[in-house]
């Protein structure tokens, strides 16, 4: 058995048909990638980290006053006045002042694994004796403590940085470290508290703290996120630590009651060292609020320790520290999924499509606007993702449904042709979702109106003329009569060689009677448009037409009729044939150049009848129908007497 290969007109249609249904699943294809492709890029990370640091900037922050932190900073008027690098003895000194003056806890945040000046050893000795004293290393960059600080005074004063090199987050604790392994800030709370296993209660979750998971917030999903005990920074008024420089304390000028029972830091502020981050503030602020004196905004790396030691303080007191709460991963894929669900319903259900892009262009900034208000109060969940996913489904619903409007136009334009005024076509646009179902029009038995027409004498005139010259000449006539159809609401359904069948009522109606009035008004348009096309043709030596006009209205089967390779709509039934056998009975019966006849159910439906000229032929038994119709011709010239009296009554026996 051998199979036969598909001929070129079947790969053509197989082709055509998969191309429809590639065009409807491939909006939702190209969604389901930019999706994707979103949720791995950095874009939705990028705007949500922006929404977070408007926020940050706009909302009030608490002043750092009655915090018990004080700065001792080495500003460039330190560094002109003592030099850099600042000799070993003068930080003796300092603590030796901070030491009198009652200060709790003392971080030295100033690498000095390499001793300077002549008296190194004195650094080492308070490193090593000094309770309240604690030294830095840098984990990463190899850093060192000062030699001879025990492990439990050590600490390191790494921090995470986001990708854009903004500080966000703290690394408040990295657990199952050695014993010097623990972060400056919190190793301050353990001495000024009194609490050696503040970090055990770090990792026991003994502290009520939101600590960030992967992917927390607006975070994309990466390690780094989750990893150690982080949380988002607590700030607090930027600048508002009381704050003394190095030289004023070591001339005595420093008050003690900014010192006494206070963790005192001991860092650089000065630019020239570049040991300044940015921040959330950083993108607003300028270098006039910034007493670096920097054009963009930098916080000093010691003010970082200390607002991230201000948050432990208080969340250990009990104080409600106002920390911010992170949605978590599962949160996250929810609304991610509940996004694409909203961007179906949006993209779908509105039936509008300009309605939809309206309401799209308000739910899309109403839910940025509600992320806005989520970080105000301090809960920050990522809705760029969400929303941005959800822009992308329903675009694609609506380009769906764009490319299926657009697929039911064409369906309609294929099924009716052009045979349809305007304003019927844009009634069967507005109805289509009613009207067609799997691309065709239903069977539908409906009341309708239909007027056939015919050449009479055509195949003499064509006999005489040219195959293009008929042809042009039929077409002239055409031209003039199809615009009076469909400019009153009809359709043409069909042409029959020398004529033509039109429908009024179907697929759409106006009322049976409307319909009745709008046919009868077209057969007298046409055989007004045919007297002036008669003159025309006159004078150019052309045969001039001569019509029959047969009318009827009655029920039809009217719907898609064909295969699918080939629709059309149609109309069939017992009014089509007496319209049919109206046109064409007792054809010697014409005297005009046009013949219109009327079955006694279509004139009776009028309501304008007595200014019409309406002669009755009786009753006339028409090829294929056992009973009679009551036949009327609509007559040239005005009524002697008053027919449409007669004919208002209504025949003695209506067929």
């Amino acid at each position: 058995m051998t199979v036969q290969p598909l001929k070129a007109k079947d790969r053509a249609k197989r082709l055509f048909r998969r191309s429809i249904r590639f065009n409807l699943l491939a909006p939702y294809a190209i969604a389901a990638l930019l999706t994707g492709g979103l949720w791995r890029s950095q874009v939705a990370e990028s705007l949500d980290l922006l929404i977070y640091d408007v926020v940050t900037e706009a909302r009030p922050a608490r002043s750092a006053d009655d915090v018990p932190i004080t700065i001792i900073n080495i500003s460039e008027s330190d560094i002109s006045r003592q030099g850099w690098p600042i000799d070993d003895r003068l930080f003796c000194d300092a603590m030796d002042r901070l030491v009198a003056m009652g200060a709790t806890a003392i971080g030295l945040d100033i690498y000095r694994n390499v001793g300077v000046g002549p008296d190194q050893e004195c650094l080492r000795q308070r490193a090593r004796e000094l309770p309240q004293l604690v030294t830095i290393f840098n984990a990463i960059g190899g850093v060192d403590p000062v030699p001879g600080t025990p492990p439990e005074r050590q600490a390191y004063n790494d921090m995470v940085v986001d990708a854009d090199g903004v500080i966000r987050r703290d690394l408040v604790h990295v657990g199952g470290q050695d014993e010097a392994t623990v972060a400056l800030p919190l190793r301050l709370a353990s001495i000024h508290l009194g609490m050696p296993d503040l970090p055990i209660q770090v990792e026991s979750g003994a502290l009520p703290i939101p600590w960030l998971n992967i992917g927390a917030g607006g975070y994309q999903e990466r390690e780094e996120t989750g990893a150690g005990y982080q949380k988002m920074m607590a700030y607090h008024q930027p600048g508002s630590f009381r704050n003394h420089n190095i030289s004023d304390l070591l001339d005595g000028k420093v008050p003690e009651e900014d010192i006494r029972g206070r963790v005192v830091f001991i860092g650089s502020t000065a630019p020239s060292l570049r040991d300044s981050f940015e921040v959330p503030h950083s993108r607003f602020r300028t270098g006039s609020e910034n007493f670096l004196g920097d054009n963009k905004f930098l916080m000093p790396g010691v003010e970082l320790h200390s607002h991230r030691l201000a948050s432990i303080l208080s969340t250990v007191a009990g104080n409600g520290d106002r920390h911010v709460w992170t949605s978590a991963n599962w949160l996250d894929r929810l609304l991610l999924g509940l996004s694409v669900a909203g961007g179906l319903l949006l993209g779908e259900s509105v039936p509008s499509l300009r309605r939809g892009a309206l309401l799209g262009g308000v739910v899309i900034p109403l839910l940025l606007a509600g992320g806005a208000l989520l970080v105000w109060m301090r809960v920050w969940v990522g809705l760029v993702l969400p929303t941005g996913t959800m822009l992308i489904w329903a675009g694609a619903g609506w380009v769906r449904r764009g490319a299926a409007s657009q697929q039911q136009r064409q369906q309609i334009q294929k099924l009716l042709g052009q045979t349809t005024s305007p304003e019927v076509a844009a009634q069967l646009w507005a109805q289509r979702d009613e009207l067609l179902s799997g691309g065709r029009f239903e069977g539908r038995q409906i009341p309708v109106t239909i007027l056939f027409t015919d050449i009479a004498g055509f195949t003499t005139v064509s006999e005489g003329m040219k195959p293009p010259e008929l042809l042009a000449w039929l077409n002239r006539g055409m031209e003039r009569f199809v615009p009076a159809i469909t400019e009153r609401s009809g359709m043409v359904n069909k042409f029959t060689g020398d004529g033509l069948l039109a429908v009024f009522g179907a697929p759409l109606s106006g009322g049976i009677a409307r319909d009745a009035q709008a046919a009868v008004e077209a057969a007298q348009a046409i055989r007004e448009h045919l007297r002036e096309l008669n003159m025309d043709l006159s004078r150019q030596g052309l045969p001039t037409m001569r019509m029959r006009i047969g009318i009827h209205t009655g029920d039809v089967l009217a719907g898609s009729m064909g295969s699918r390779e080939r629709l059309e709509y149609a109309v069939i039934g017992d009014t089509v044939n007496c319209a049919s056998r109206l046109e064409s009975i007792e054809k010697s019966r014409q005297g005009g150049v046009c013949r219109v006849l009327a079955s006694s159910t279509t004139c009776r439906l009028l309501n304008d009848q007595e200014h019409l000229n309406w002669q009755a032929w009786g009753k006339l038994q028409v090829k294929g129908r056992s009973e009679p119709l009551d036949i009327w011709e609509l007559a040239v010239s005005e009524p002697a007497a008053a027919p449409g009296t007669e004919l208002a009554a209504g025949p003695a026996s209506p067929d």
